[in-house]
């Protein structure tokens, strides 16, 4: 069931367009993650879902019913629309204990069932030992546990969440993330979460919408944004990529590490082939052998379940290029070792370079 609908939704700051013709439906139970760089609009979409951002062009609907609408003067307060809401800052209200600020909202239910669904979240969330305890009192994992309890607590239809791990430290990171991963499947709401953070949004969303100067890029799942991206902005936001400069000649564009069929794309066009370090598969050469494709293996470095392979081409067009080389294992080359380089082209990718395009690679 399709809970949380945005339908041609545009908002303007002034002269400046901050959303534009943005349309997202998010299922009950299913967590998308809006991810994009700085300023490209992704709180002011929701913003606009919770309503605290005035609708000025488009539709919000909740539950299959309208919340918001532009074209009949509709905007239904925040607190109307059946929403949980957390935020960077948590926003928790210090007067109040841990229960007291999981217990907010649900001043209307009766005491016993009040009591019974404080205590139920707070033992989800592994809290249920700082109940009485002061938000001033916990740790930034915790208060963001206590926020995320209280805007769960009314059973809202639709939580939205801004950016709500990033004011904690990355060991702790991950706990919370996965904590809250599994609440929030386990509570069947529809959510949005806002983050800047590709590897995040992989990790927590169903699906990822992915914006750009205001306009929705790409929305698919995951393994949809990575390995089949629309553009060379969305290839280089979800992973690092080698980039290189080329132009189709013969129906293929050439690379130091073999030619890439590009038949789909016009003669002469000019295009940017985006190649993830891990398409890059270094081994030594063995004695004797002639490798079709080989470099020197400049550096290297265990990162732990992987290695990064720092190579460099010393022939051709690409003469003193750099490239980097990611494997599972300790794989660590010699230093300015000769090795052996074979292209996984189902990691690489090939487009046709755009004004946008050319101006990514400079930044």
């Amino acid at each position: 069931m399709t809970v949380l609908v945005l339908d041609h939704v545009s908002h303007a700051f002034g002269g400046n367009i901050a959303v534009d013709d943005f349309g997202l439906s998010i299922e009950a139970g299913e967590i998308v993650c809006l991810v994009g760089p700085s300023g490209c609009g992704k709180t002011t979409v929701l913003r606009i879902a919770a309503g605290l951002e005035p609708l000025q062009q488009g539709r919000v609907s909740i539950g299959g019913k309208p919340v918001a609408d532009a074209a009949h003067r509709l905007d239904l307060a925040p607190e109307v629309r059946g929403l949980g809401l957390v935020f960077q800052d948590f926003a928790l209200f210090p007067h109040l204990s841990v229960v007291g600020n999981v217990g907010f909202g649900l001043r209307q239910m009766p005491g016993k069932q009040r009591e019974e669904r404080v205590s139920d979240l707070l033992c989800q969330l592994d809290m249920e030992e700082f109940a009485e305890s002061y938000p001033h009192t916990l740790s930034g994992g915790q208060q963001q546990r206590v926020a995320l309890a209280r805007a769960l607590a009314p059973d809202p239809k639709v939580m939205l969440m801004d950016e709500p791990f990033s004011g904690l430290d990355p060991a702790l990171r991950g706990q919370v993330r996965d904590q809250t991963l599994h609440i929030l499947k386990s509570r069947g709401a529809a959510t949005l979460l806002v983050t800047h953070d590709p590897e995040e949004a992989m990790m927590l969303g169903d699906r990822i919408a992915l914006m750009s100067s205001g306009q929705l890029v790409q929305i698919g799942t995951p393994t949809d944004l990575y390995i089949h991206p629309v553009n060379a902005f969305a290839a280089g936001f979800f992973g690092e990529v080698n980039r290189i400069a080329g132009t189709v000649r013969d129906g293929a564009v050439l690379t130091p590490f073999g030619a890439i069929d590009v038949t789909r794309l016009p003669e002469g066009s000019d295009v940017d082939v985006l190649i993830r370090p891990e398409a890059l598969q270094v081994k030594e050469i063995r004695a004797g052998t002639r490798p079709l494709h080989q470099a020197i293996a400049v550096a290297a470095r265990l990162l732990g379940e992987v290695s990064i392979v720092h190579l460099q081409v010393e022939s051709g067009d690409w003469a003193v290029r750099h490239f980097h080389s990611r494997m599972a294992g300790s794989v660590l080359p010699r230093e300015n070792a000769v090795v052996e380089v074979s292209l996984d082209q189902s990691r690489t990718f090939v487009f046709e370079r755009t004004r946008d395009h050319i101006s990514d690679a400079t930044e």
